[in-house]
């Protein structure tokens, strides 16, 4: 569909071709603030980008609220939220891009296919509480979450339109100021005293999105929206519908006073059993595998993960009641969906009918297995009964504790790993368990490493290290030192920097100190390094983020080879073929906005802006192409040669590990325990294996690791305990 332009007098008509630099396509809905569109960023990234009605656009008051709101909305990153892109409050006709998300809204999923079963209000109702955490802990207060603002998205629930911008006058006015938000889903505070909501009334407005979710009307049910404000302060709630395991948890988030609602913190420990399930694709149709026989004749069989056809109809939205900021059933939000008409949901009987007494009972599935605790000890195990051998390319196995996601490195024919507490060392031909080391500490940071010839464990934080034999896991060195903010190995060099600045190389295959100094130029160095590099990297950064000091340090000696001061705030990427690759980051976000190869020798520096910010970005190098993994899903390539970005995928995955590539394919790791393979010329999706999250799902790692790639075979692991083995080179046989 093609965008409108102005064909009449009335603000709906007032359609432009462009915001910023964004094109847009088609409108996905209007209300009484703006219009939304779909629209593409010059890399033909969807987003959806809301444009403010003139009449809002010349006034001076509104436009202040709105640069504050756009402010406060980029302070919000979290999973269950869509993240801004861009936004300019000060154009002509103010503005606001962000990701475009596929999915029904909570309203239309509801009104066309009839209440969700408790499986999906568990996880809906999860995935909510995290998204208002996340909202709250930047100092915003959403003030409208309601199901036309709530994008069932194949990774989980997203929150949207939390309170960016509204329009000057509502409805509903009262003496004390003005009332914002949809009345059946507002919370007493929000009638009463409208200048004193804070958190609080957003986990009202959970609560009743989950009533509706459940029964398909609202806790407090009438025509009229005044009714509607009397019920929400005076009566109690309908719950009749809400599943009894929910009820309790639902009931506590409409107290009628806010201190008695529980914090979204609180619903979370609650829910902690279903806290890990949002990857699952739980709120979409399993993912189409087939490939193509023909990529260049027609739309491909295979779509990449989360992206769907641009000429995807856009679904009328229904919100259940009107809104009081004048926005109405359709505010503006992108909600395309591929569904039919569905039945209607169903009427409840009984109104105001009073909630028996129950319990909620979530019961965490499963546990850790037992771990040997024989600290500072190595046992040399049977083989593992839990291993499936078939081909080389098919094995698995849960060689320690179930739980927990393994993190492993290759090394001298062996893959060794780590879980917290345990190091043990794996055979890559069929996952036979060689040998397991205990550690004192429960706590890992990241997977072992091959240095010295001996196997260095993850830092735990303990001021004892250690050097392991590879081929049984026995200590061949222990050494204490003192206490340390960070850690870092460089080729054959343990690098440990104190609270002062100081700097101590410790030797990895002897334990002896090389030589300890303080670093000119950086207070407190905390070094990057990268396999294959010989030199350690370290960077300072002004403090308006203008320029970064680059520092290549000789782990060994200890001594600076070479420095470079280059513009921009800049964080080390990965070092490759005599060049070092850093990714350019707002100084106030930290999103990556660019990626940059510096190259000692000549000094020359090559710079490449990314069409869109990544947050959280992580990647690696592969030839002069750079591969980059964003938090929300995000796979982009980026050619430095040719300077542009080749391509971008957004796969779906909540939170992904950093990349690793073959030349052939684009190889991610999940949080859920799937594992991607992504064509590395075209970007598309060539394979992906099942969710590992087994008993696990009430468990979040801080870190998604890497798969492993070596002589053609993968390795990847997940959050049960497995740790699995694939032929990488035929992703479609997964």
């Amino acid at each position: 569909m093609a965008p409108q332009q102005n064909t009449g007098t009335n603000a709906e008509a007032e359609l432009p071709a462009y915001a910023g630099h964004y094109r847009l396509e088609s409108c996905l809905g209007s209300g009484g603030m703006g219009v939304v569109h779909l629209a593409r960023s010059t890399s033909g990234m969807k987003l959806a980008v809301k444009v403010v009605h003139a009449e809002f656009a010349r006034d001076p008051e509104f436009r202040g609220r709105f640069r504050q709101e756009v402010g406060a909305a980029r302070r919000v990153s979290g999973a269950f939220t869509a993240p801004v892109v861009d936004a300019d409050p000060d154009a002509e006709r103010p503005w606001m891009a962000t990701l475009f998300i596929p999915g029904p809204t909570l309203a239309q999923e509801v009104k066309g296919n009839g209440p969700l079963p408790p499986s999906q209000l568990r996880r809906l109702m999860a995935g909510l509480a995290e998204a208002l955490r996340d909202i709250h802990r930047v100092g915003v207060v959403h003030r409208d979450l309601k199901p036309s603002n709530v994008l069932l998205a194949g990774d989980g629930p997203k929150v949207i339109d939390f309170g960016i911008s509204r329009p000057k006058d509502s409805e509903l006015r009262t003496e004390t100021g003005k009332l914002i938000g949809t009345p059946p889903f507002m919370a007493p505070e929000q009638f009463r005293r409208p200048r004193e909501v804070g958190p609080a009334a957003d986990v009202f407005a959970l609560g009743s999105v989950m009533v509706h979710a459940a029964t398909g009307s609202g806790p407090f049910d009438s025509d009229s929206p005044y009714v509607v404000a009397y019920q929400v302060v005076h009566d109690e709630p309908d719950m009749t519908g809400v599943p009894a395991e929910l009820a309790p948890l639902v009931l506590r988030c409409l107290a009628k006073e806010p201190e008695d609602r529980p914090s979204p913190d609180e619903l979370m420990r609650e829910l902690r059993s279903v806290a890990a399930s949002y990857d699952t694709q739980a709120f979409i149709p399993a993912q189409r595998t087939q490939e193509a026989t023909d990529p260049g004749a027609g739309r491909p069989a295979e779509e990449p993960a989360g992206e769907p056809h641009a000429d995807a109809p856009a679904a009328s939205a229904d919100d259940p009641a009107p809104s009081a900021d004048g926005l109405g059933p359709s505010a503006g939000e992108p909600r395309p969906s591929g569904r039919g008409p569905g039945p209607r949901p169903r009427r409840r009987p009984g109104r105001r009918t009073a909630v028996g007494a129950g319990v909620l009972a979530l019961v965490l599935v499963g546990g850790l297995a037992a771990v040997q605790s024989l600290v500072g000890t190595s046992t040399a195990p049977e083989d593992s009964p839990r291993t499936t051998a078939a081909a080389f390319s098919a094995w698995q196995t849960v060689p320690a504790s179930e739980g927990s996601t393994p993190h492993c490195s290759h090394g001298q024919g062996t893959l060794f790993c780590a879980q917290p507490g345990t190091v043990f060392a794996l055979d890559p031909a069929d996952g036979r368990v060689l040998w397991r080391h205990t550690l004192p500490e429960d706590r890992h940071g990241g997977p072992p490493v091959l240095s010295g010839g001996l196997v260095q464990p993850p830092p735990t934080g303990e001021r004892r290290l250690r050097g392991l034999d590879p081929s049984d896991g026995e200590p061949r060195w222990q050494q204490d030192v003192p206490a340390y903010t960070g850690l870092a190995l460089a080729g054959n060099t343990l690098l440990l920097t104190a609270a002062d600045g100081t700097v101590t190389g410790v030797d990895s295959a002897s334990g002896d100190t090389r030589w300890s100094h303080r670093i000119a130029g950086h207070d407190l160095p905390l070094f990057t390094s990268f396999p294959g590099d010989p030199l350690a990297y370290l960077t300072s950064t002004s403090g308006d983020g203008s320029r970064t000091r680059l520092t290549a340090v000789d782990p060994v000696s200890g001594a600076v080879r070479w420095e470079a001061r280059l513009t921009g705030s800049l964080e080390p990427l990965d070092a490759a073929d005599g060049s070092v690759y850093l990714l350019a980051v707002d100084p106030v976000y930290r999103r990556a906005t660019a990626v940059v190869r510096h190259t000692p020798e000549t000094g020359a520096t090559r710079r490449v802006e990314l069409p869109v910010p990544l947050e959280q970005a992580q990647g690696g190098v592969r030839g002069d192409v750079v591969h980059l993994m964003g938090t929300g899903g995000s796979l982009v390539a980026v050619d430095l040669e040719a300077g542009k970005q080749l391509w971008n995928l957004e796969t779906a995955v909540l939170r992904g590990s950093a990349p690793v590539a073959d030349g052939r394919y684009v190889y991610v790791s999940a949080a859920d325990g799937r594992l991607l393979a992504v064509d590395a010329r075209s970007g598309r999706l060539r394979g992906q294996t099942p969710s590992r999250l087994g008993s696990a799902s009430g468990r979040v790692a801080g870190s998604v690791p890497r798969p492993v790639l070596a002589q053609g075979h993968l390795y990847a692991t997940a959050p049960d305990g497995t740790v699995f083995a694939l032929d990488a080179r035929d992703p479609s046989s997964w």
